[in-house]
C-alpha cells in the first residue's frame, strides 16, 4: 500500500465540473472526474452533507472543493448559474423536473453557457412510467434481470451491495456519457443533456448474457450456467477455517491444473459432462473443507489454476499484488482505493481529502471569478425558518417552497410528502408561483437540516414548563439538546391547540422535540399514509412529483408557533438506513 503525495495533473486538467450535492452514484461520478484531474466544485446544502457518516471520511468527496448554496434563498439559483456559466460540466441527481423548478435546469444553464454538458443521474431515467417513482439500486437491478441471475435457485437472490446498480450501471455510465458529450461540445461548441439511468446502464452490462441467451448458450434460471455458479469449476468454496476460495478454472488447461492440485485428477473427465457436475462439486467442496484458506492459498500460489482467496475489505489492501501496484493508498489517515485507470503521460492521484461543506468558498470564488459566492446570502423568509425536524429532513430544498402564501392558495402545495407529512405548523401561506417548485425526494429525504431555514417553532401552550407563562407568551427554550419536560409539554395545552400537531410521520420520525409527542386529530394522522411510506422507505432523487392535495394543505395561521428558537439537537443530521447507504435516485 502506498501513500498519496504530489498531485498529478490527470487527463482532465482544466475541465471544470459543478456537482449539485446528493449521495450515491452522482458523487461517485464527480469523484471519478476529480480523480482524473477535473476541478470539481460540489454545491452543498446549508447544514452539511446528507450521508450518515462524518463528512471528513466520505471518500466520494475527495479531489473536490465545496461551496454552500441555499437554493431556497432568493439568490440561490443565481449563484449556481454563475458557476454553470464558467463550467464545462454540471451533474445533478434530482427527480425529473426538479432542477427546472429550482431554476437550475438544462434550459436555465444553457442560456448562460451553451457549451455546458448537463449530466443527469437517476435510477429510472428522465421519462417512462416509473420516472417519478422512488427506488434504490436493488429495485433497479431487479427489473433489468441482472439481480435475478445471481445466487442459488433455492434461496432468494443475494444483494450485491450497491455496486452493480449505483456505481457500475449508474456512475460509470454517467462519466462515459459526460466525457463523450464533452468531446462533442469541444468539437462543435454545443453542449447537451446526458440522461444516465441506472436501469439503462445495468441492462447494458448484461449485453453478453443476452447474446448467449439468444444463441441457446444461457438458461434463463439461476445457478444453471457457466458464469452464475452453476458450473462447479466457477464458484466459491468454504475452507476449514470458515474462509473461502474463489475458483475460475474455465479453460481446459486451467481446469487440469486445478483438479491436479486438489488431488482430484481422476475427475478430469467431469468437466465436459454436466451430468457429473453434482459429483464434481461435492468432491471439490470436500477437498476445500480439509484445509484452511491460508493453506490453499499457498497450494495455488504461482499457478494458472485461476484460484484466489476471498479477502475482506480490510485484508485486500495488504495483499502483496495490490500493495505492489498501489491499488490502495493512504491519504489523510484513510485507506482507500487509488484513482483508476492509470495514464502514462498524465498520472492521477488523490491530492485532497473529502471536501468539507463550504470550506472552499473563498478559493472557488477567486479561481472561478464568481465574487457573488462571497456575498452574504439573502435571508430566508420567516416561513422558511419554520417546521419540525421531519420538515427539515423530508422537505425538498426549493427556492420557493416554504414562503408565505395566502389561504386561498394553500391548496396548491407541492410534493406528496409535503402534503402528507407536513403538520399544520408547516403550511403557512406563500405565493403559489413559488410554492409549486417543490424539490425532489432525494432532497426531501436526504437534505441535511438547515439551521437557518428549518428551525422548529415553539407552541407556547404545549412547550412551556410549569409554571406556565401567560397565554400567547413564548415558552422559554429548554437547555441545549434537552427536550421540554414531558408533563408540561404534553398536558399544558388545551385540546384546540394540541389538534394542530402534524402527521404520524412528523411525530414519530422527527428527532426528540417539545412539539413532537402531542395528540393530533385522526383526520390529520390518517393522511400520513402512502407518501410517508414511499418517501421514508426509499429516498430517491427521482421521487418527488408535486400534486395538489387540498384537504391537507389548508393554511392555519398560528402566531404562537411562528416564533423561532434554536434547537441545536434538531439541527444536526440524523442518519437513516437510506442515507447510510445510497442516493435516492
Amino acid at each position: 500500500m502506498t501513500t498519496a503525495h504530489t498531485p498529478g495533473h490527470g487527463p482532465l486538467t482544466g475541465v471544470r465540473v459543478v456537482e449539485l450535492a446528493g449521495i450515491g452514484p452522482g458523487p461517485f461520478a464527480a469523484m471519478l472526474l476529480g480523480d482524473l484531474g477535473a476541478d470539481v466544485v460540489r454545491v452543498d446544502r446549508p447544514g452539511g452533507p446528507a450521508l450518515g457518516i462524518d463528512p471528513a471520511h466520505d471518500v466520494t468527496n475527495r479531489n473536490k472543493r465545496s461551496v454552500v448554496v441555499d437554493l431556497k434563498a432568493p439568490d440561490g439559483p443565481a449563484r449556481v448559474l454563475d458557476l454553470a456559466a464558467r463550467a464545462d460540466v454540471l451533474i445533478e441527481g434530482y427527480r425529473p423536473g426538479v432542477a427546472e423548478r429550482l431554476g437550475v435546469g438544462p434550459a436555465d444553464c444553457h442560456a448562460r453557457n451553451a457549451r455546458l454538458v448537463y449530466g443527469r443521474m437517476t435510477g429510472w431515467g428522465q421519462d417512462g412510467p416509473l420516472a417519478d417513482r422512488a427506488g434504490h439500486d436493488i429495485a433497479y437491478i431487479a427489473l433489468t434481470g441482472t439481480l435475478g441471475m445471481i445466487g442459488d435457485p433455492g434461496t432468494p437472490p443475494p444483494v450485491p451491495a450497491n455496486l452493480l446498480g449505483d456505481y457500475a450501471g449508474g456512475s460509470l455510465y454517467l462519466v462515459v456519457g459526460v466525457l463523450a458529450a464533452l468531446h462533442h461540445a469541444r468539437a462543435t461548441g454545443t453542449g447537451q443533456v446526458v440522461d444516465a439511468a441506472i436501469v439503462d446502464g445495468t441492462a447494458h452490462l448484461s449485453a453478453m448474457i443476452h447474446g448467449m441467451l439468444s444463441a441457446g448458450g444461457w438458461q434463463d434460471r439461476r445457478a444453471a450456467n457457466l458464469l452464475d455458479g452453476g458450473c462447479p469449476y466457477y464458484g466459491t468454496y468454504e475452507t476449514a477455517d470458515g474462509g473461502h476460495m474463489a475458483v475460475g478454472a474455465l479453460e481446459p488447461q486451467f481446469y487440469d491444473v486445478f483438479v491436479d492440485l486438489l488431488g482430484l485428477g481422476d475427475l478430469g473427465g467431469a468437466r465436459d459432462d454436466w451430468t457429473r457436475w453434482g459429483e464434481l462439486r461435492e468432491a471439490v467442496a470436500a477437498r476445500f473443507k480439509s484445509r484452511t484458506r491460508a493453506e490453499w492459498t499457498a497450494v495455488f500460489e504461482g499457478t494458472d489454476a485461476c484460484v484466489a482467496p476471498v479477502l475482506s475489505l480490510r485484508e485486500a489492501p495488504h495483499h502483496p499484488h495490490l500493495a505492489a501496484r498501489g491499488t490502495f493508498i493512504d491519504h489523510g489517515g484513510i485507506t482507500q482505493p487509488a484513482p483508476a485507470p492509470r495514464f502514462s503521460a498524465t498520472p492521477t492521484t488523490v491530492h485532497s481529502g473529502p471536501a468539507l461543506p463550504g470550506a472552499d468558498t473563498a478559493t472557488v470564488a477567486h479561481d472561478w471569478n464568481v465574487p457573488h459566492l462571497l456575498d452574504r446570502p439573502a435571508p430566508a423568509a420567516e416561513g422558511d425558518r419554520a417546521g419540525s425536524a421531519v420538515e427539515r429532513d423530508l422537505a425538498a430544498p426549493d427556492s420557493g417552497r416554504d414562503r408565505t402564501r395566502p389561504a386561498s392558495e394553500g391548496n396548491q402545495a407541492g410534493s406528496a410528502s409535503e402534503r402528507d407529512l407536513a403538520g399544520p405548523e408547516r403550511d403557512r401561506t406563500r405565493p403559489a408561483s413559488e410554492r409549486d417548485r417543490a424539490g425532489s425526494a432525494c432532497e426531501r429525504d436526504l437534505v441535511a437540516p438547515d439551521s437557518e431555514r428549518d428551525r422548529p417553532r415553539p407552541a407556547p401552550e404545549r412547550d412551556q414548563a410549569a409554571p406556565a407563562p401567560a397565554r400567547g407568551q413564548a415558552a422559554p427554550a429548554p437547555a441545549r439538546g434537552q427536550a421540554a419536560p414531558a408533563p408540561a409539554r404534553d398536558l399544558s395545552a388545551p385540546a384546540s391547540e394540541d389538534d394542530r400537531v402534524g402527521s404520524a410521520a412528523e411525530r414519530d420520525l422527527a428527532a426528540p422535540d417539545s412539539e413532537r409527542d402531542r395528540p393530533r386529530p385522526a383526520p390529520e394522522r390518517d393522511q400520513a399514509s402512502a407518501a410517508c411510506e414511499r418517501d421514508l422507505a426509499a429516498p430517491d432523487s427521482e421521487r418527488d412529483q408535486a400534486a395538489p392535495a387540498p384537504e391537507r394543505d389548508q393554511t392555519r395561521p398560528t402566531p404562537e408557533r411562528d416564533q423561532t428558537r434554536p434547537t441545536p439537537g434538531l439541527d444536526r443530521p440524523r442518519p437513516t438506513p437510506e442515507t447510510a447507504l445510497s442516493d435516492p435516485h
